[in-house]
């Protein structure tokens, strides 16, 4: 339960459960986040809310809304993807690709397959760990122990930009302006299909499936999930797909992704959305081989975070960054530019 945008966070497979309350036989009813806000130490309503809302707090096993009342032997219970462990944090000697540093941030381009922080199945090996060899006494956000300099984070399997704050104060400004949704971010996605429309604006709450926890989905009719506000243009077509410019507005757990599959557009090789299956074009062998081989080339889903901008903690200069796309990402293009020209 905390304020960190996580545009597109790895989820893990299950939960752990790091609380349990059984609600007292004598208690009156009373709204679940002011009665967790009386028992938990150091939360605030909003990150109860907010924890609420991603489905880490559940009721006699059940999803529950912020507003739901507690009964007298309601079982609460709050789960998170990763056991109940220690913050420490093991500093590794991995390299970073910095891109723009001072005395209060830093811009990191990380490359596909890099976990952001350390979490279950990934303690090592992580953008933290390496953040942790190479800085010093790097600020934590409150809540979000365990993560120093941690303001937002992308996908293991997403390239591209993020910054890091070196100081308190660098961690608190930057950390507002995500909370305003003042930052600006645009991924670049290779998306199944060409959309109707050339450009647009997705505004479909999402969270996490209620069926499958790994899983972000939509909810159109707003009954679940949080807000979740995404902008798109399509860039190029390649008839069978579409390289699609994404500007996020809000920023949710796997948001790209699950909006653009409510499109009927998910991403290109996307296993966790249904992209690595053909989605566009015949089954033909020829051309099933083709896309088999741009699997291969790119063994992930087709997103990178091209740029970002934010205003500067101190100097309050505007700061704008823009990464070319990775090899693997320009390769499969390529290919598909040459596909359609010839075929």
């Amino acid at each position: 339960m905390t304020q960190i945008d996580d545009p597109e966070e790895e989820q893990d497979d299950e939960l752990f459960e790091h609380h349990r309350i059984v609600v007292d036989a004598k208690q009156s009813q009373v709204r679940i986040d002011k009665f967790l806000m009386d028992r938990l130490a150091n939360v605030t309503r909003t990150k109860i809310q907010d924890g609420i809302h991603e489905g880490f707090v559940r009721v006699n096993e059940k999803p529950i809304k912020p507003n739901y009342k507690i009964r007298p032997r309601d079982v609460i219970t709050i789960s998170f993807p990763e056991p109940p462990r220690d913050t420490d944090v093991v500093p590794e000697n991995i390299p970073l690709n910095i891109v723009y540093e001072d005395d209060q941030l830093l811009v990191i381009n990380k490359q596909a397959g890099m976990v952001v922080h350390p979490a279950f199945q990934n303690w090592t090996g992580t953008l933290v760990n390496a953040l942790a060899y190479h800085f010093q006494n790097l600020p934590q956000m409150e809540g979000n122990e365990g993560r120093p300099g941690l303001v937002h984070r992308i996908d293991k399997d997403t390239s591209g930009l993020l910054v890091i704050a070196k100081t308190e104060l660098a961690i608190t400004k930057l950390a507002k302006q995500f909370f305003d949704h003042s930052i600006e971010r645009t991924y670049w996605a290779l998306v199944w299909g060409e959309p109707v429309n050339e450009e647009g604006t997705i505004n479909v709450n999402v969270g996490r499936s209620l069926k499958d926890r790994r899983v972000t989905v939509a909810f159109p009719a707003g009954d679940f999930g949080r807000t979740a506000i995404t902008h798109y243009k399509v860039l190029k077509k390649f008839r069978y797909v579409s390289l699609v410019e994404c500007k996020l507005e809000t920023g949710r757990t796997h948001q790209i992704r699950a909006h653009m599959k409510y499109l009927g557009h998910p991403l290109f090789n996307d296993v966790t959305y249904g992209g690595d299956q053909i989605h566009k074009g015949t089954t033909f062998s020829k051309y099933r081989q083709f896309v088999d081989n741009c699997f291969k080339i790119m063994p992930r889903q087709a997103l990178h975070a091209k740029t970002l901008g934010f205003v500067h903690p101190t100097t309050g200069h505007a700061m704008q960054f823009d990464s070319d796309l990775p090899d693997d990402f320009r390769e499969v293009i390529e290919k598909w530019e040459h596909y359609v020209k010839y075929n």
